[in-house]
């Protein structure tokens, strides 16, 4: 959890001191890339570290992981100027893509599949507490230090991560994938000798081939109708590199001896299903996490603070129906729990365009206590639903596969959705009241926040515009979780196939495993 937290503080302490960090070291065109630097190299490491914590465990994968974020907080409180921070945050992010997986990863090593919801949620949690703390932490840092401690208070949280870490952290179900998987027996006459495993072998060409395809993607995504136009030669470019590249990656991946990433997590049906459902998630997340405070600024009056509020409902009912999940799914099976949490989360956010104009605050943060609600009941079930069908020898793999997947899903809806909103902005203020408005989200929600040029009729217009856009990508996030239903219903399988490993040594702080025949009823 101590590992996690580091993850998951690092975007919210640090977005509420981008003004400070702007005015310090200027760059305001290009900081966005604080975040997306970030989010580019965490994103694209999660299959290599996946592989590599199948190989050499995960203790030195989680270890290295948590010394490489140190080592990037450190340099990001140096920073001497825009270009290097992005740089240094850049480095953290290859620190984060290690952390966020393995620690999933982890705790389904160490917990069978009866506690693995409480533990889940308990990782939930960490989320929740920082999407609260870390605006506020960030906030005053930046207001009454200085920035440069939002990344030095890293320090004593990841020194006690890693002592706890190296102290207490042991991987039975790793010597035991070893002994199984690489020990052979050889006849000699009447003796017995026991051959040495072979030395883990790492495909290091298909690790670069997949990292630098991600990164050309992601880049795409990210940056494209932000930086430069997407009918423009910097998208084209990169996303015809990114298909050339596509296309070697699979080459490399289908002549390695033990590819990054293999063909398995796409030829088994629970994990394909599983990944093209947490795209789907990563899709619609965009709506909330991204317009929903621009919404709350804009159209509803609030201040940064206070719209950040709103949002973080979701993460207050999303732990509490994740650790409550396992009720569900002992019940009915981890493939009807999803399907009836994404059931609920489509009819939320079909709700959302019927807010009334300007409405109250109360109104989207209650839709948003439903939608975290409905999400934690979605998105945990299936986690452990595929962690369960992989022994250990491939559950990191597996794992990093459907975080990998929910991640790009996020790139790919901020992309989509960003088209969407400015689209139906430059529709609506084609007939605007006077003229020299601005036309995207962005510069109206600017405007808005400085309304002191604008008429009132000039703002209600801005405000309503901002509502339609909003209400738009709300309508196209409900798509998400339609698609996502069909995946649910048509492709995943109706009963999830369980992997038995030895039963693990328990944990310490754990019972023993009580939960064989629950497993097989969730199954």
């Amino acid at each position: 959890m101590l590992g996690m937290a580091l993850a998951a503080l690092d975007g919210t302490i640090l977005s509420t001191a981008v003004p400070q960090i702007v005015g310090d070291l200027g760059g305001f065109s290009v900081f966005s890339w604080l975040f997306s630097g970030y989010l580019l190299a965490a994103t694209v490491t999660l299959p290599v570290y996946g592989k590599l914590s199948d190989t050499f465990g995960r203790k030195p994968v989680l270890i290295a992981g948590i010394i490489l974020f140190l080592i990037g907080s450190v340099l990001c409180a140096t920073a001497w100027n825009m270009g290097s921070l992005i740089a240094f945050r850049v480095v953290q992010g290859l620190g984060g893509g290690a952390i966020q997986g393995t620690v999933q990863t982890i705790a389904a090593d160490l917990y069978p599949l009866k506690e693995r919801p409480k533990i889940q949620a308990r990782l939930s949690t960490v989320w929740a507490a920082s999407s609260i703390a870390g605006p506020a932490v960030g906030g005053l840092l930046a207001g009454y230090a200085d920035w440069r401690w939002i990344f030095l208070i890293n320090l004593p949280v990841g020194a006690l991560a890693l002592y706890l870490t190296v102290r207490h952290l042991h991987e039975p179900g790793r010597t035991r994938a070893r002994e199984r998987g690489h020990t052979a027996r050889t006849e000699r006459g009447p003796d017995r000798t026991t051959a040495a495993p072979p030395r883990p072998r790492v495909d290091w060409a298909g690790a670069f081939a997949v990292f630098a395809t991600g990164t050309l993607l992601v880049t795409a995504l990210v940056q494209g109708g932000v930086a430069w136009p997407w009918l423009s030669a910097p998208s084209i470019a990169l996303l015809t590199g990114t298909a050339l590249l596509a296309v070697v990656t699979f080459l490399v991946e289908r002549r390695a001896a033990e590819p990054i990433i293999p063909g398995w997590v796409w030829r088994r049906r629970p994990i394909a299903a599983v990944n093209l459902a947490l795209g789907a998630l990563g899709l619609l997340m965009i709506a909330p996490t991204v317009f929903l405070p621009t919404y709350a600024q804009s159209v509803l009056g609030l201040g940064p603070i206070a719209a950040g509020f709103v949002l973080s409902a979701m993460t207050l009912t999303w732990p509490i129906s994740a650790a409550l999940s396992d009720r569900v799914y002992n019940r009915v099976g981890f493939r009807r729990t999803a399907i009836t949490g994404m059931s609920f989360a489509l009819l939320v956010l079909l709700a959302f365009p019927l807010l009334p104009f300007p409405g109250q605050a109360w109104q989207p943060a209650l839709l948003m206590l439903l939608l975290g609600g409905a999400l934690g009941l979605f998105q945990l079930p299936l986690i452990i639903a595929v962690q369960g069908t992989v022994g250990w020898s491939e559950r990191g793999t597996a794992t990093a596969s459907i975080l990998f997947c929910r991640q790009l899903g996020q790139s790919v809806g901020a992309a989509l959705f960003g088209a969407l909103a400015n689209g139906i902005l430059t529709n609506r203020l084609a007939d605007a009241p006077g003229g020299g408005l601005p036309r995207d989200l962005d510069s109206v929600a600017h405007a808005l926040d400085d309304s002191a040029g604008l008429t009132a009729r000039a703002a209600d217009f801005l405000r309503r515009a901002v509502d339609s856009a909003v209400d738009a990508v709300f309508l196209g996030a409900a798509g998400a979780a339609a698609l996502c239903l069909l995946v649910l219903l048509f492709v995943a399988p109706r009963r999830f196939p369980v992997h038995r490993d030895p039963a693990p040594d328990p944990a310490p702080g754990t019972r023993p495993d009580k939960a064989s025949d629950a497993a097989t009823d969730a199954s």
